[in-house]
């Protein structure tokens, strides 16, 4: 067992010992939500279970096959043309697509890759959400990093009117994260400005807990900013979507339809055991491997009507304990705050001047 691996072994363990230790001193009885055991379907993961996840993460094939560009065109970065290619390549069987775009005339090697991944279930339209974004965020930064944005499987990724849709089933969290590093292997592959030195992500809602586990699985990661993300499906956040959705009214809330027809409801049915679905919940659950992580930027506000306050208030609970604090660690909490960045007062500068680290290439060495 590697150092990372065997860290995040035994990070799960005190998790589970600790969760463990409250189960016998309050000793609860089992509770039954439509004949789901609801106590063995949300007891803290095992270290087995922990381990058994590391070693299939292991052994995920996210190398990218059959790269083709499908698109290319030259578009504006602040003062400096970029050109935005669209590319589409295989991974783990599943034809995907995605977009690079990187400033003109950047020498080799020279500019960091942040890869940009997005919320909702609709996939993501360049001309109307990441172009724009980009422009406002970033400032005079803007033309100092080579940027992927990934579409996830079974959705669209939009440019100027033309829809590239990725194939596959949808898997929420999970197989994002094998598409997400499929094209950030493409871009390394194919743009010569990229330096595979200095890479970070940026991740909004469901592309938050995406950002979290990638840098999660692959060392190669420097940094993360997350903005509102879940971050323990474990938690009483997903334990209350799960009782509705058991109950016949599942929320409406990105992801939440695939977690209840894929497991739920077949849990329910008797046609999937909780031994089955348990695995499912630890796949889409960072802070379980927290000590794994880069270096991370937290952003939540305290009214997400989405993803409730207390998911990024469990992860900051977590790195604390861990010893992980400023400045390889940075949480915001932003009173009355809503799952909308605007609403973050001053998150922005934060995370451009967070994400500046990537373009001075210091202090990115981090303890995991």
């Amino acid at each position: 067992m590697n150092v990372r691996r065997l860290d995040a072994f035994l990070a799960a363990f005190s998790l589970s010992l600790w969760g463990a230790c409250a189960d016998s001193a309050t000793a609860p009885e089992h509770r039954i939500v439509e004949g789901v055991d609801m106590t063995r379907l949300f007891a803290p993961p095992s270290e087995a279970e922990v381990a058994a996840l590391l070693d299939e993460w292991a052994n995920r094939d996210v190398q990218a096959r059959g790269i083709q560009e499908v698109e290319s065109t030259t578009v504006s970065l602040g003062t400096t043309p970029g050109t935005l290619r669209i590319v589409s390549h295989d991974v783990g069987g599943v034809r995907h697509f995605g977009a690079i775009l990187a400033p003109s005339g950047a020498a080799a090697r020279s500019l960091p890759v942040l890869v940009i991944a997005h919320g909702g279930d609709h996939g993501v339209d360049l001309s109307v959400d990441a172009l724009p974004f980009l422009q406002l965020a970033f400032g005079d930064l803007v033309d100092d990093f080579v940027y992927v944005a990934p579409s996830f499987r079974s959705e669209r990724l939009s440019f100027s009117g033309r829809d590239y849709v990725s194939g596959g089933e949808q898997s929420p969290w999970d197989r994002d994260v094998d598409d997400a590093l499929a094209l950030l292997n493409v871009a390394l592959q194919t743009t010569p400005q990229a330096d595979s030195g200095r890479i970070g992500v940026l991740g909004f809602s469901r592309g938050a807990c995406v950002a979290l586990l990638m840098g999660i699985r692959d060392s190669r990661i420097d940094l993360v900013a997350e903005y509102f993300g879940p971050t323990d499906f474990f938690g009483p956040f997903v334990q209350g979507a799960v009782e509705q959705a058991l109950h016949g009214s599942p929320p409406d809330l990105p992801g939440a339809d695939y977690i209840n027809e894929t497991f739920i409801q077949p849990l329910k049915r008797g046609e999937l055991t909780i031994a089955d679905v348990r695995p499912e919940l630890l796949r889409r659950s960072p802070v379980y491997f927290a000590r794994l992580l880069p270096q991370v930027q937290v952003h939540h506000g305290t009214a997400d009507p989405i993803v409730p306050v207390e998911e990024a208030e469990r992860l900051i609970d977590v790195m604390h304990a861990l010893g992980r604090t400023a400045p390889e660690f940075e949480s915001y909490i932003y009173p009355g705050g809503v799952h909308n960045p605007l609403s973050f007062p001053g998150a922005i500068e934060r995370t451009r001047d967070f994400l500046r680290r990537l373009v001075g290439g210091a202090a990115l060495a981090t303890v995991r």
